[in-house]
Protein backbone atom coordinates (compact mmCIF):
# COMPACT_ATOMS: atom_id res chain seq x y z
CA UNK A 1 0.00 0.00 0.00
CA UNK A 2 1.28 3.57 -0.89
CA UNK A 3 2.30 5.76 1.94
CA UNK A 4 0.61 9.01 1.67
CA UNK A 5 2.41 12.10 3.27
CA UNK A 6 0.01 14.10 5.72
CA UNK A 7 1.41 17.38 6.98
CA UNK A 8 -0.38 17.81 10.31
CA UNK A 9 -0.55 22.11 11.44
CA UNK A 10 -0.90 22.98 15.11
CA UNK A 11 -0.10 25.97 17.25
CA UNK A 12 -1.24 23.72 20.04
CA UNK A 13 -0.30 20.47 21.43
CA UNK A 14 -3.49 18.23 20.35
CA UNK A 15 -4.40 16.11 17.45
CA UNK A 16 -2.63 13.05 19.47
CA UNK A 17 -5.28 10.34 18.39
CA UNK A 18 -5.42 12.01 14.63
CA UNK A 19 -1.69 11.34 13.82
CA UNK A 20 -1.58 8.02 15.91
CA UNK A 21 -4.45 6.68 13.67
CA UNK A 22 -2.90 8.32 10.66
CA UNK A 23 0.24 6.22 10.84
CA UNK A 24 -1.89 3.12 11.85
CA UNK A 25 -3.40 3.69 8.29
CA UNK A 26 0.15 3.55 7.01
CA UNK A 27 0.62 7.26 6.11
CA UNK A 28 3.28 9.26 6.73
CA UNK A 29 3.04 12.11 9.08
CA UNK A 30 4.61 15.73 9.13
CA UNK A 31 3.95 18.11 12.12
CA UNK A 32 4.40 21.63 11.83
CA UNK A 33 3.87 23.16 15.48
CA UNK A 34 5.12 25.63 17.35
CA UNK A 35 8.90 26.09 18.65
CA UNK A 36 7.73 26.29 22.37
CA UNK A 37 5.88 23.05 22.52
CA UNK A 38 8.71 21.22 21.80
CA UNK A 39 9.00 19.50 24.59
CA UNK A 40 5.33 18.33 24.92
CA UNK A 41 4.65 14.61 24.54
CA UNK A 42 4.04 14.74 21.11
CA UNK A 43 2.60 10.87 19.39
CA UNK A 44 6.31 10.46 18.56
CA UNK A 45 6.17 6.95 17.35
CA UNK A 46 3.86 8.42 14.88
CA UNK A 47 5.55 11.40 13.42
CA UNK A 48 8.01 11.08 10.59
CA UNK A 49 9.26 14.43 10.47
CA UNK A 50 8.61 17.84 12.82
CA UNK A 51 9.27 20.97 11.94
CA UNK A 52 9.31 23.87 14.24
CA UNK A 53 7.69 27.64 13.80
CA UNK A 54 8.52 30.56 16.13
CA UNK A 55 5.51 32.70 17.47
CA UNK A 56 5.09 36.13 16.60
CA UNK A 57 2.90 36.30 19.09
CA UNK A 58 0.80 33.79 20.74
CA UNK A 59 -0.65 31.10 17.93
CA UNK A 60 0.70 33.38 15.22
CA UNK A 61 3.19 32.35 12.99
CA UNK A 62 4.79 34.80 10.25
CA UNK A 63 2.44 33.47 7.34
CA UNK A 64 5.47 34.37 4.63
CA UNK A 65 8.15 32.26 6.45
CA UNK A 66 5.72 30.04 6.50
CA UNK A 67 4.95 29.65 2.87
CA UNK A 68 8.94 29.89 2.85
CA UNK A 69 9.68 26.74 4.69
CA UNK A 70 6.95 24.81 3.20
CA UNK A 71 8.52 25.46 -0.34
CA UNK A 72 11.72 23.88 0.90
CA UNK A 73 9.84 21.24 2.36
CA UNK A 74 8.19 20.38 -1.11
CA UNK A 75 11.52 19.81 -2.76
CA UNK A 76 12.25 16.84 -1.79
CA UNK A 77 8.27 15.37 -0.60
CA UNK A 78 5.10 15.09 -2.40
CA UNK A 79 2.23 16.40 0.24
CA UNK A 80 -1.06 14.51 -0.27
CA UNK A 81 -2.72 16.66 2.16
CA UNK A 82 -2.13 19.06 4.50
CA UNK A 83 -4.76 19.48 8.33
CA UNK A 84 -5.40 21.87 10.50
CA UNK A 85 -5.86 20.65 14.52
CA UNK A 86 -6.86 23.78 15.92
CA UNK A 87 -9.09 26.74 15.05
CA UNK A 88 -6.06 29.15 14.76
CA UNK A 89 -4.31 26.98 12.33
CA UNK A 90 -7.50 26.86 10.01
CA UNK A 91 -6.34 30.11 7.95
CA UNK A 92 -2.82 28.58 7.70
CA UNK A 93 -3.86 25.25 6.24
CA UNK A 94 -5.72 26.88 3.60
CA UNK A 95 -3.22 29.09 2.48
CA UNK A 96 -1.05 26.40 2.00
CA UNK A 97 -3.43 24.63 0.10
CA UNK A 98 -4.41 27.74 -2.45
CA UNK A 99 -0.43 28.21 -2.77
CA UNK A 100 0.60 25.03 -3.07
CA UNK A 101 -3.03 23.45 -5.02
CA UNK A 102 -3.06 20.75 -2.34
CA UNK A 103 -7.02 19.63 -2.46
CA UNK A 104 -9.21 20.50 0.35
CA UNK A 105 -11.10 24.08 1.86
CA UNK A 106 -9.64 26.95 0.56
CA UNK A 107 -9.26 30.54 1.90
CA UNK A 108 -12.96 31.37 0.42
CA UNK A 109 -14.50 28.59 2.35
CA UNK A 110 -12.22 28.23 5.33
CA UNK A 111 -13.19 31.96 6.06
CA UNK A 112 -17.01 30.54 6.83
CA UNK A 113 -15.30 28.99 9.54
CA UNK A 114 -13.00 30.98 10.95
CA UNK A 115 -14.37 34.67 10.31
CA UNK A 116 -16.90 35.57 12.58
CA UNK A 117 -18.53 38.32 10.84
CA UNK A 118 -18.29 36.43 7.48
CA UNK A 119 -19.85 33.42 8.93
CA UNK A 120 -22.78 35.64 10.34
CA UNK A 121 -23.55 36.80 7.58
CA UNK A 122 -23.40 33.61 5.41
CA UNK A 123 -25.62 32.84 7.91
CA UNK A 124 -28.32 35.34 7.70
CA UNK A 125 -28.24 34.89 4.20
CA UNK A 126 -28.68 31.46 4.01
CA UNK A 127 -31.79 32.10 6.36
CA UNK A 128 -30.77 30.65 9.93
CA UNK A 129 -31.85 32.80 12.56
CA UNK A 130 -28.17 34.55 14.15
CA UNK A 131 -28.71 37.28 17.31
CA UNK A 132 -28.16 40.76 15.50
CA UNK A 133 -24.90 41.78 14.93
CA UNK A 134 -22.75 44.68 12.93
CA UNK A 135 -19.56 45.31 11.64
CA UNK A 136 -17.54 47.60 13.35
CA UNK A 137 -16.18 49.47 10.47
CA UNK A 138 -17.93 52.41 10.23
CA UNK A 139 -19.17 54.96 13.39
CA UNK A 140 -22.33 55.25 11.64
CA UNK A 141 -23.64 51.79 11.30
CA UNK A 142 -22.50 51.02 14.95
CA UNK A 143 -24.46 53.76 16.21
CA UNK A 144 -27.40 53.14 13.87
CA UNK A 145 -27.07 49.50 15.67
CA UNK A 146 -26.76 50.03 18.98
CA UNK A 147 -29.83 53.00 18.40
CA UNK A 148 -32.34 50.16 17.08
CA UNK A 149 -30.99 46.76 19.10
CA UNK A 150 -31.10 47.29 23.10
CA UNK A 151 -28.34 46.62 24.99
CA UNK A 152 -26.29 44.71 26.30
CA UNK A 153 -23.88 43.77 23.28
CA UNK A 154 -20.91 41.45 23.12
CA UNK A 155 -17.85 43.04 21.45
CA UNK A 156 -15.94 40.21 19.26
CA UNK A 157 -12.93 39.35 17.65
CA UNK A 158 -13.49 37.55 14.29
CA UNK A 159 -10.94 35.56 14.53
CA UNK A 160 -10.36 34.55 17.86
CA UNK A 161 -11.02 30.95 19.21
CA UNK A 162 -14.20 30.23 21.68
CA UNK A 163 -14.57 33.26 23.95
CA UNK A 164 -11.33 34.70 23.70
CA UNK A 165 -11.69 38.16 23.94
CA UNK A 166 -15.23 38.74 23.77
CA UNK A 167 -16.60 41.86 26.18
CA UNK A 168 -19.83 42.41 27.30
CA UNK A 169 -20.70 45.90 26.58
CA UNK A 170 -23.62 47.59 28.73
CA UNK A 171 -24.00 51.40 27.30
CA UNK A 172 -23.20 53.43 24.14
CA UNK A 173 -20.32 55.07 26.35
CA UNK A 174 -18.47 51.78 26.99
CA UNK A 175 -18.92 50.97 23.56
CA UNK A 176 -17.01 53.81 22.11
CA UNK A 177 -14.37 53.66 24.76
CA UNK A 178 -13.75 50.15 23.77
CA UNK A 179 -13.71 50.60 20.09
CA UNK A 180 -11.26 53.65 20.38
CA UNK A 181 -8.98 51.39 22.72
CA UNK A 182 -9.31 48.59 19.74
CA UNK A 183 -7.31 51.38 17.70
CA UNK A 184 -6.38 50.20 14.68
CA UNK A 185 -7.28 46.75 15.21
CA UNK A 186 -11.16 47.65 15.27
CA UNK A 187 -11.97 46.12 12.15
CA UNK A 188 -11.22 42.86 13.29
CA UNK A 189 -13.81 42.87 15.91
CA UNK A 190 -17.58 42.72 15.32
CA UNK A 191 -20.26 43.72 17.34
CA UNK A 192 -23.71 41.50 18.65
CA UNK A 193 -26.91 41.49 20.68
CA UNK A 194 -26.44 39.59 23.86
CA UNK A 195 -28.91 37.00 23.92
CA UNK A 196 -29.91 35.49 27.00
CA UNK A 197 -30.53 31.62 26.44
CA UNK A 198 -28.87 28.25 26.68
CA UNK A 199 -25.81 27.47 25.06
CA UNK A 200 -25.24 23.86 22.90
CA UNK A 201 -22.18 22.40 20.94
CA UNK A 202 -22.58 20.09 18.05
CA UNK A 203 -19.89 18.02 17.51
CA UNK A 204 -20.16 16.44 13.60
CA UNK A 205 -18.11 14.43 10.92
CA UNK A 206 -18.93 14.97 7.50
CA UNK A 207 -18.17 12.43 4.64
CA UNK A 208 -18.50 13.81 0.99
CA UNK A 209 -21.28 16.50 1.67
CA UNK A 210 -22.82 13.81 4.36
CA UNK A 211 -22.73 13.93 7.75
CA UNK A 212 -22.32 10.65 8.82
CA UNK A 213 -21.96 11.50 12.56
CA UNK A 214 -23.78 14.06 15.22
CA UNK A 215 -23.40 14.35 19.01
CA UNK A 216 -24.99 17.32 20.50
CA UNK A 217 -24.76 18.39 24.05
CA UNK A 218 -25.35 21.58 26.37
CA UNK A 219 -23.02 23.52 28.33
CA UNK A 220 -23.97 23.92 31.98
CA UNK A 221 -21.29 26.48 32.21
CA UNK A 222 -20.95 28.15 28.92
CA UNK A 223 -17.40 28.95 27.94
CA UNK A 224 -17.76 32.54 27.66
CA UNK A 225 -18.82 32.75 31.52
CA UNK A 226 -15.95 30.46 32.32
CA UNK A 227 -13.94 32.51 30.20
CA UNK A 228 -14.34 35.67 32.39
CA UNK A 229 -15.77 35.03 35.41
CA UNK A 230 -13.60 31.79 36.24
CA UNK A 231 -15.38 29.08 37.51
CA UNK A 232 -16.03 25.18 36.56
CA UNK A 233 -16.81 24.37 32.44
CA UNK A 234 -19.29 21.74 32.39
CA UNK A 235 -21.19 19.67 29.50
CA UNK A 236 -23.36 17.10 29.10
CA UNK A 237 -24.51 15.43 26.06
CA UNK A 238 -28.31 14.89 25.01
CA UNK A 239 -30.65 12.22 24.22
CA UNK A 240 -30.82 11.24 20.56
CA UNK A 241 -34.10 10.90 20.56
CA UNK A 242 -35.24 14.03 22.49
CA UNK A 243 -36.80 17.43 21.05
CA UNK A 244 -33.50 19.68 21.95
CA UNK A 245 -31.27 17.15 19.72
CA UNK A 246 -33.36 16.78 16.95
CA UNK A 247 -33.87 20.67 16.95
CA UNK A 248 -30.07 20.83 16.78
CA UNK A 249 -28.92 18.01 14.18
CA UNK A 250 -31.75 19.69 12.13
CA UNK A 251 -30.31 23.41 12.00
CA UNK A 252 -26.26 21.91 11.83
CA UNK A 253 -27.31 20.43 8.63
CA UNK A 254 -28.43 23.46 7.26
CA UNK A 255 -25.14 25.45 8.50
CA UNK A 256 -22.47 22.80 7.53
CA UNK A 257 -24.59 22.07 3.87
CA UNK A 258 -25.10 26.22 3.60
CA UNK A 259 -21.02 26.77 4.43
CA UNK A 260 -19.65 24.42 1.91
CA UNK A 261 -18.30 22.05 3.94
CA UNK A 262 -17.44 18.57 1.62
CA UNK A 263 -15.72 16.47 4.40
CA UNK A 264 -13.86 16.76 8.18
CA UNK A 265 -15.01 17.47 11.91
CA UNK A 266 -16.29 20.22 12.77
CA UNK A 267 -18.02 21.92 16.48
CA UNK A 268 -20.73 24.39 15.98
CA UNK A 269 -22.77 26.14 18.53
CA UNK A 270 -25.75 27.43 19.42
CA UNK A 271 -28.25 29.07 21.78
CA UNK A 272 -31.68 28.85 22.61
CA UNK A 273 -33.18 32.11 23.23
CA UNK A 274 -34.68 32.28 26.35
CA UNK A 275 -37.59 34.74 25.32
CA UNK A 276 -38.73 33.11 21.74
CA UNK A 277 -37.28 29.41 22.44
CA UNK A 278 -35.62 29.43 19.31
CA UNK A 279 -32.55 28.51 17.91
CA UNK A 280 -29.75 30.55 16.94
CA UNK A 281 -26.49 30.03 15.42
CA UNK A 282 -23.44 31.59 17.21
CA UNK A 283 -20.38 30.32 15.38
CA UNK A 284 -18.49 26.99 13.64
CA UNK A 285 -15.13 25.34 13.03
CA UNK A 286 -13.71 23.18 10.88
CA UNK A 287 -11.83 20.79 13.19
CA UNK A 288 -12.67 18.53 16.71
CA UNK A 289 -13.74 20.89 19.34
CA UNK A 290 -11.79 21.69 22.08
CA UNK A 291 -11.31 21.81 25.99
CA UNK A 292 -11.51 17.53 26.04
CA UNK A 293 -15.26 17.84 24.35
CA UNK A 294 -13.82 14.34 22.19
CA UNK A 295 -13.61 12.92 25.60
CA UNK A 296 -17.06 13.72 26.11
CA UNK A 297 -18.54 12.95 23.18
CA UNK A 298 -16.57 9.39 22.88
CA UNK A 299 -17.70 7.91 26.54
CA UNK A 300 -21.38 8.84 25.54
CA UNK A 301 -21.41 7.23 21.48
CA UNK A 302 -18.12 5.27 21.77
CA UNK A 303 -17.23 7.54 18.34
CA UNK A 304 -13.27 8.60 18.77
CA UNK A 305 -14.00 11.89 16.54
CA UNK A 306 -10.28 12.31 16.16
CA UNK A 307 -9.39 8.68 15.15
CA UNK A 308 -12.94 8.67 12.89
CA UNK A 309 -11.79 12.18 11.16
CA UNK A 310 -7.97 10.10 10.70
CA UNK A 311 -10.21 7.92 8.57
CA UNK A 312 -11.62 10.20 6.63
CA UNK A 313 -8.75 11.74 5.10
CA UNK A 314 -7.35 8.16 4.72
CA UNK A 315 -10.61 7.27 2.42
CA UNK A 316 -10.24 10.48 0.88
CA UNK A 317 -6.53 10.19 -0.54
CA UNK A 318 -6.83 6.72 -1.48
CA UNK A 319 -10.31 6.97 -2.98
CA UNK A 320 -12.51 4.65 -1.21
CA UNK A 321 -15.36 4.10 0.73
CA UNK A 322 -15.60 5.49 4.20
CA UNK A 323 -18.24 4.09 6.85
CA UNK A 324 -19.14 4.62 10.66
CA UNK A 325 -19.90 2.03 13.63
CA UNK A 326 -23.31 2.82 14.82
CA UNK A 327 -23.09 5.51 18.06
CA UNK A 328 -24.07 3.88 21.54
CA UNK A 329 -27.30 5.68 23.72
CA UNK A 330 -25.37 6.52 26.77
CA UNK A 331 -25.59 9.58 28.45
CA UNK A 332 -22.07 11.62 29.59
CA UNK A 333 -20.62 14.95 31.13
CA UNK A 334 -17.70 16.67 31.26
CA UNK A 335 -16.21 18.84 33.80
CA UNK A 336 -13.14 20.71 34.19
CA UNK A 337 -11.74 23.55 36.05
CA UNK A 338 -8.84 25.37 36.95
CA UNK A 339 -7.65 24.32 40.78
CA UNK A 340 -4.20 25.67 42.95
CA UNK A 341 -2.91 22.24 42.89
CA UNK A 342 -0.77 20.57 39.91
CA UNK A 343 -2.50 17.21 40.12
CA UNK A 344 -5.87 16.80 41.97
CA UNK A 345 -6.33 14.22 44.63
CA UNK A 346 -9.22 12.40 42.77
CA UNK A 347 -9.92 9.76 45.24
CA UNK A 348 -12.77 11.83 46.27
CA UNK A 349 -14.47 11.23 43.09
CA UNK A 350 -14.29 7.99 42.71
CA UNK A 351 -17.69 6.25 41.92
CA UNK A 352 -19.09 3.87 38.54
CA UNK A 353 -19.71 6.49 36.33
CA UNK A 354 -16.44 7.92 35.79
CA UNK A 355 -14.90 7.02 32.76
CA UNK A 356 -11.47 8.80 32.78
CA UNK A 357 -9.75 11.26 35.22
CA UNK A 358 -8.22 13.96 32.58
CA UNK A 359 -4.18 14.59 33.08
CA UNK A 360 -4.12 18.31 32.58
CA UNK A 361 -1.75 20.39 34.94
CA UNK A 362 -3.43 22.72 37.57
CA UNK A 363 -6.41 21.36 36.61
CA UNK A 364 -9.46 18.89 37.48
CA UNK A 365 -10.78 17.27 35.07
CA UNK A 366 -13.66 13.99 34.91
CA UNK A 367 -15.80 12.41 31.94
CA UNK A 368 -18.90 10.76 33.25
CA UNK A 369 -21.12 8.21 31.44
CA UNK A 370 -24.44 6.51 32.46
CA UNK A 371 -27.76 5.19 30.55
CA UNK A 372 -29.24 7.47 32.89
CA UNK A 373 -29.25 11.00 32.30
CA UNK A 374 -30.37 12.30 35.89
CA UNK A 375 -27.29 10.13 37.70
CA UNK A 376 -25.26 12.00 35.27
CA UNK A 377 -26.77 15.02 36.07
CA UNK A 378 -26.44 14.65 39.70
CA UNK A 379 -22.42 13.77 39.11
CA UNK A 380 -21.74 16.65 37.79
CA UNK A 381 -23.47 18.97 40.13
CA UNK A 382 -21.91 17.01 43.33
CA UNK A 383 -18.27 17.47 41.61
CA UNK A 384 -18.85 21.28 40.92
CA UNK A 385 -19.86 21.81 44.45
CA UNK A 386 -17.03 19.82 45.73
CA UNK A 387 -14.61 22.11 43.20
CA UNK A 388 -15.78 25.12 44.03
CA UNK A 389 -15.88 24.92 47.76
CA UNK A 390 -12.28 23.02 47.98
CA UNK A 391 -10.18 23.26 45.00
CA UNK A 392 -11.08 26.06 42.59
CA UNK A 393 -8.41 28.54 41.74
CA UNK A 394 -9.41 31.51 39.30
CA UNK A 395 -6.05 32.70 38.32
CA UNK A 396 -3.77 30.74 36.49
CA UNK A 397 -0.28 29.85 37.79
CA UNK A 398 0.66 29.94 33.90
CA UNK A 399 -1.48 30.91 30.41
CA UNK A 400 -3.64 27.89 30.18
CA UNK A 401 -5.81 27.83 27.72
CA UNK A 402 -9.43 25.86 27.54
CA UNK A 403 -11.82 26.81 23.96
CA UNK A 404 -14.25 24.84 23.27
Amino acid sequence: MEKKTIVCISCYYKGYDFMDEMKKLGNKIILVTSENLKEKNWPWEAIDEIFYMSEVKPSVWNLEHLIQGFSHLMKTRKVDAVVALDDYDVEKAALIRETFRIPGMGQTTHRYFRDKLAMRQKAKDSGINVPEFTAVFNDDEVNNFVDKVPAPWVLKPRSEASASGIKKITSKEQLHEALETLGEERHLFLLESFKPGDVYHVDSLTFNKEIIFTSASKYLAPPMQVSHEGGVFRSKTLGRYSDEFTGLEEINAKVLSNFGLINGATHTEFIRGKEDGKWYFLETSSRVGGAHIPDLVEASSGINIWREWAKIEDALLRGKQYAISPPTGYYSGLIVALIKDKEPDYSHFECDEVVKFLPIDYHVGIVYKSNDADIVQTRLDTAAEKIHTEMLNILPPKSTKLSS
